[in-house]
């Protein structure tokens, strides 16, 4: 049995990997240089693609920084210090980031003949992202049913997988810390320094899972 996995090289989708693991399946991780910010997490993707033992991770280069509208693909929008849990969707959203990642990896799965697709979305501690919400994997797997060869008229299935969906970040790092997931191999920062700033969203929330599951974050941080 194949499962695409989509591979940020973050702790959430790492975690997805080792679910993947667990329940037995080959896994072919999909990860995307889609000129963003910085090259770090991507370099650990590729790092914790090895840590499984993978026949083969698949690096998709993509301009998502021609669109633009993003702190994370535009450099000259600053990646701001907010609060987390603020309800406005933050300017770190990539605009139609994760339905294009899932269209490629929908293509991937169809021709590996995988059953399977799995995606770190989470919609409890997140930063309020319009794509990692159930309403929006529902709509995607909607499509997919659709959309290729194998789902319309081989009569297949490929199933979008979500299972970090309803978990706080203390959960998920606490599952993928029994699931043995390399988290020391993990980033998560958006502003990709050599060590993790602290102070983003993301290091926000991450630092908060640590600490509510009483457990140290193996990376470094700047403060």
């Amino acid at each position: 049995m194949k499962a695409v996995i989509l591979l940020s090289g973050g702790l959430d989708s790492t975690t997805c990997m080792a679910v993947a693991k667990s329940k037995g399946y080959e896994l072919y991780p999909i990860s995307f240089d889609y000129h963003q910010r910085h090259s770090i997490e991507l370099q650990s993707a590729q790092k914790v693609a090895k840590f499984f033992g993978v026949k083969k991770h698949l690096i998709i280069n993509t301009n998502m920084d021609a669109i633009g509208g993003s702190a994370l693909t535009d450099k000259s929008i600053a990646v701001p210090d907010r609060n987390p849990d603020d309800d406005d969707v933050p300017v770190t959203y990539v605009p139609a980031r994760n339905l294009t990642f899932l269209s490629y990896a929908l293509g991937y799965a169809e021709v590996l003949d995988a059953a399977h697709i799995y995606i770190g979305v989470n919609a409890v501690d997140y930063s309020g992202y319009p794509d990692c919400r159930p309403e929006f994997i529902a709509k995607f797997q909607n499509l997919a049913d659709y959309a290729t060869k194998a789902t319309a008229t081989d009569g297949k299935k490929i199933i979008i997988e979500t299972p970090l969906q309803n978990l706080s970040k203390k959960d998920i790092i606490l599952l993928g810390t029994k699931l043995g997931a390399p988290f020391h191999l993990t980033r998560s920062c958006y502003n990709g320094g050599e060590k993790a700033c602290g102070h983003c969203d993301s290091c926000k929330l991450r630092l908060r899972g640590f600490a509510e599951a009483g457990l140290k974050d193996p990376i470094e941080y700047m403060r």
